[in-house]
């Protein structure tokens, strides 16, 4: 393997599974209070972006990290969309 595509090769796990330490924390606290839900977003947004230019050059390592991380993404919008504290009432 060239040290070039080790260089790729770990960076894509490195990003794969970057935001799965903040999925467990969610998960175990049942909290996410600490979580920005715009940052959310805008990753799995970004990742989205990223898999289909993957997908455009034919690079399954590209295309591969940015699937595998949106899947993580999108666990970590779920956990946030069912552990958010309820609306707040207008009113008092």
């Amino acid at each position: 393997m060239s040290s070039l595509l080790l260089i790729g090769v770990t960076a894509a796990f490195l990003t794969m599974f970057g935001f799965v330490p903040q999925v467990i924390k969610m998960y175990r606290t049942r909290s996410v209070s600490d979580v920005s839900s715009l940052t959310l977003f805008q990753f799995t947004a970004g990742v989205s972006l990223w898999a289909v230019y993957g997908y455009g050059i034919r690079d399954p390592i590209v295309l591969g990290a940015n699937l595998v991380s949106l899947a993580t993404l999108l666990a970590a919008l779920a956990l946030y969309y069912h552990y958010r504290p309820p609306a707040q009432q207008g009113g008092s």
